[in-house]
């Protein structure tokens, strides 16, 4: 394993094409493989969870389509199709280690909303517990725009924090990071993400998939910074998840950055979707950023959108740039009413509240 370190929990996200071979044509061989291969680190005492694409593209195939359909409810008609084969081709691939599957459908809400959340993370491990592999997809038969992840590559990421994984294998078409403005080949190690190693990502003309390297440095920032090294590699290698972990060096692994935060902070920072912005003044960001304090109504300036007391929101600089994310006491009808307000003279505009943080430090992430 590693540099000898012990593995426990590891995510695998395997894209479209990596799955099959064309549209609606699975590559069964390749499938079996990955099952082989996540047998072999389950009799090593690793828990897996596989991220697994392929469902609209199985159905455009079994009704078809050549090209994915513009209109949504024609996209969840063929996730509706191509689900069940999805789930009975991983259930055979890992019939011969007696190893059951376990269906796990997720929108954007189950992650967003914190019991939602709380019970996805319940239900995994329950299911790691009963020594089933738990395939994961969103839910694209009901998704809507504002409940969708975008893609699975996300998707992934946010299972990876969520179940405080090791490791996070996207398996691609693509064999890593490639440098196409620079050397031409394949970054092998990404210490930090800039904007330099964004830069170097594209999309896909892919019919099937969704996002391409975009997104998948997109997950490889959120995976990192809850605590999870990243690997990006191509899902054709032979053996690649035995090797990958192994250390052989394949594709582009993405360092961690820094201890992963605890369960609820990782919740604020990466699960939600803010409703508005709290702006504050120069003062309030040391304050916030490096003494850890909660946010105080002489901190803040103003604010952007519409939110009400419990959401989370985004809390921004002078200079605009969104720092920090936490959940607010006051809604947008109350801030302009409070900014740059001591908590003394606050008390006989909210005499009833007990609390007149803007945002308590228990409910505040610095990003």
């Amino acid at each position: 394993m590693l540099s000898g370190i012990k593995l426990k929990r590891v995510v695998v996200k395997l894209g479209t094409g990596v799955l099959t071979t064309g549209i609606g044509q699975l590559d069964t061989a390749r499938i079996a493989g990955v099952c082989a291969q996540i047998a072999a680190l389950r009799d090593e005492g690793v828990e897996v969870i596989v991220v697994s694409s392929g469902a609209v593209g199985l159905g455009m195939g079994r009704l078809g389509l050549t090209k994915k359909p513009k209109e949504v409810t024609k996209k969840q008609a063929c996730a509706a199709v191509g689900q069940s084969l999805l789930m009975q081709t991983w259930q055979r691939g890992f019939e011969p280690y007696g190893i059951t599957v376990a269906q796990v459908l997720l929108t954007h809400d189950d992650l967003r909303v914190r019991s939602r959340y709380l019970g996805v993370k319940e239900t995994l491990s329950q299911l790691i517990a009963y020594n089933s592999i738990p395939i994961i997809n969103e839910n694209d038969t009901v998704s809507a725009s504002e409940i969708k992840f975008g893609d699975n590559d996300t998707l992934s990421a946010m299972v990876a924090s969520l179940i405080e994984a090791q490791y996070l294998v996207i398996l691609s078409t693509a064999p890593g990071l490639i440098d196409l403005k620079g050397s031409g080949e394949i970054v092998p190690v990404v210490e930090k993400i800039t904007s330099q190693i964004e830069a170097m990502a594209g999309g896909t003309t892919s019919e099937t998939a969704t996002g391409g390297m975009i997104s998948k440095i997109s997950a490889a920032k959120l995976a990192t910074k809850a605590g999870c090294g990243v690997f990006i590699a191509s899902g054709a290698e032979n053996q690649v998840l035995t090797r990958l972990l192994g250390g052989k060096g394949l594709g582009t692994f993405f360092v961690p950055s820094g201890l992963p935060m605890e369960s609820k902070k990782r919740w604020l920072a990466y699960f939600q979707r803010p409703t508005g912005t709290i702006t504050v003044n120069t003062r309030a960001v040391p304050v916030l950023c490096e003494q850890g304090r909660s946010l105080l109504a002489i901190g803040v300036t103003g604010s952007k959108g519409e939110f009400l007391p419990g959401d989370v929101i985004n809390i921004a600089g002078p200079d605009s740039a969104v720092f920090a994310r936490g959940k607010t006491a006051f809604g947008s009808d109350e801030i302009q009413a409070i900014a740059g307000k001591t908590s003394d003279a606050l008390r006989p505009l909210f005499p009833s509240r007990r609390r007149l943080e803007v945002v308590h430090r228990n409910d505040l992430v610095v990003l």
